[in-house]
């Protein structure tokens, strides 16, 4: 009774048009004022205890580092890199676009912040080369979803939240479907391209690949900094996103300088001369290199015992002084024997910017750039905050009156198997995803489904892969999906238009949702294979 009692309430909410949020959260207190025996204190507590979840903590430092790395310049030189490397096949400007949202979704956790950073930059250049706004659209939108397959994803930390799941397993179980989806829209690409005789980019060469990837760096090594970081051991997911947030306003403000006081001022000025360039050039990738060297060199021997901190430095310094020493010997005026004063030459440079960075570091946090960037992931955190608190107090009703249990009785009672309940998991979050939101549809459907995939012995990492992939194809069909609206928006057409645009690349993600369903290594053998099984307490 009350389980009817519950989903009326909130079916008869939604279609009179009450916010997803408020519709889950008024029906579980009705439910538990009126016809439940549990105490309305539970509701306070429930409230207080999802405010105090140390894994949601991650959501808003990744809502925060999606902001900066969307604002901050980051997407064009992705894209740039993305060309050089495919661009160069037939329809290579849209597989371009389908790496490059590969790309920045490692980077943002975020579907429409995806969406947003490369379609803004990526539908206009494909239609100057003689795309159809439609084909641009269609590719955009459908290659956004990845935003929540590839990790970091915030739909993944959602999903850790509601089932105890860890975190970091879901993030590299993510690792190789959200690759194998992206290749499947690249190749769906390619065959259209063929079919239709789409332009191919001419090819630039490797030295365009190494400018792309040493222009877009500073950007991508945050994807080092969040996976290493977590299976180096450094720091836990939520820790990680905190450090995400801050190296991306770090790299926005004065690394990239696309946003905040030094705006449009460059590190290098063309006045400066070739010595000079080589030398400052030559010191940055020299300690780069160190950096990224001892990170990775951590990473990869964290657990040995014979391997010390001053061999990996002293090791990392002196690669670090041969490709100085190599770079501006190549760059310079005067070979090797220019070495030494091209280096001295190089000193200004760093004078110049230092002083620059010291004269606009107070100004750069309260920078009208940086308090926009702020307010948005703030209204951002507060949406998914807010919907997400109430789902888990519609999961708390779900669970306090016995639903999940008695809807597992009724499925083993009428003979379900594992591969019925998948199929059955995937019709409910397909014709859930066109009307809800991802985080709120997971967590009211997570508590419901896990209990009942562990009895039928279903991996709980592999049924979280099998639920984010279904979300991303909710984000995509309509009424209700946001990569829609959000593709609508940063093209000017009708949502029919970018429905119709989308459908057929829908069909690539359907064929990768069965794929992902039935073959449970694609999502469990690289977790399990770096940090061992889940192990869930039934």
């Amino acid at each position: 009774m009350e389980t009817a009692i519950l989903f009326l309430l909130v079916l008869g909410l939604l279609f009179a048009g009450v916010p997803v949020a408020v519709s889950l959260g008024l029906s579980s207190i009705i439910l538990i004022a009126f016809f439940s025996t549990d105490s309305m204190s539970s509701v306070a507590i429930q409230l207080f205890t999802a405010s105090q979840n140390y894994t949601l903590l991650a959501i808003p430092f990744f809502v925060l580092a999606s902001a900066f790395m969307s604002t901050g310049g980051v997407a064009k030189r992705i894209i740039r890199f993305a060309i050089a490397a495919v661009g160069h096949f037939r329809g290579g400007l849209a597989m371009a676009s389908v790496l490059a949202c590969m790309l920045f979704a490692a980077l943002s956790g975020s579907s429409p912040a995806t969406v947003v950073a490369i379609g803004t930059i990526a539908i206009a250049g494909m239609r100057q080369v003689g795309y159809s706004k439609e084909f641009a659209a269609g590719i955009i939108a459908n290659a956004g979803t990845l935003g929540i397959l590839i990790p970091p994803s915030i739909v993944m930390v959602v999903y850790a939240a509601a089932t105890d799941v860890s975190v970091g397993r879901m993030f590299l179980a993510g690792v190789i479907p959200g690759i194998v989806a992206g290749l499947m829209l690249m190749l769906a690409i390619y065959v259209v391209a063929r079919v239709k005789g789409l332009p191919a980019e001419p090819w630039r060469g490797i030295g365009e690949i190494v400018a792309g990837g040493k222009e877009a760096g500073w950007g991508l090594f945050l994807i080092i900094i969040i996976i290493g970081g977590i299976y180096g051991g450094v720091f836990t997911p939520t820790e990680a996103a905190a450090v995400a947030a801050v190296y991306s306003f770090f790299i926005a403000i004065f690394i990239y300088r696309d946003m905040g006081p030094m705006s449009g001022i460059s590190w290098v000025s063309e006045a400066d001369p070739r010595a000079s360039r080589a030398g400052f050039s030559g010191i940055v990738y020299a300690v780069a290199f160190y950096f990224v060297w001892m990170i990775l060199s951590f990473f990869a021997t964290n657990d040995s015992e014979t391997v010390t901190f001053a061999g990996r430095s002293n090791l990392g310094l002196a690669i670090s002084l041969v490709i100085m020493v190599a770079y501006v010997a190549w760059r310079g005026d005067k070979g090797l024997a220019g070495v030494p004063s091209a280096l001295v030459a190089g000193l200004p440079i760093w004078g110049r910017n230092f002083k620059l960075m010291g004269r606009n570091f107070g100004r750069a946090f309260f920078n009208e750039d940086t308090r926009k960037v702020m307010v948005d992931a703030s209204k951002t955190t507060i949406m998914l905050m807010f919907i997400i608190v109430n789902a888990l107090l519609f999961a708390h009703v779900l669970t306090s009156e016995r639903i999940p249990d008695a809807i597992t009785e009724l499925m083993l009672g009428y003979g379900f198997t594992w591969f019925t309940f998948l199929i059955a998991v995937n019709i409910l979050l397909l014709i859930g995803g066109q009307f809800m939101e991802p985080s709120g549809l997971l967590l009211i459907v997570a508590p419901v489904v896990f209990p009942i995939a562990m009895e039928l012995g279903v991996d709980p990492v592999h049924l979280g892969i099998i639920m984010v992939v279904n979300m991303e194809i909710g984000m995509i069909t309509p009424p209700i999906g946001l990569n829609l609206f959000v593709t609508s928006g940063i093209t000017g057409m009708s949502l029919v238009q970018v429905v119709r645009a989308a459908m057929p690349f829908v069909a690539v993600l359907f064929v990768f949702l069965i794929i992902v369903t039935y073959v449970p290594a694609l999502s469990t053998w690289l977790p399990y294979s770096l940090m061992g099984p889940e192990i869930v307490t039934r």
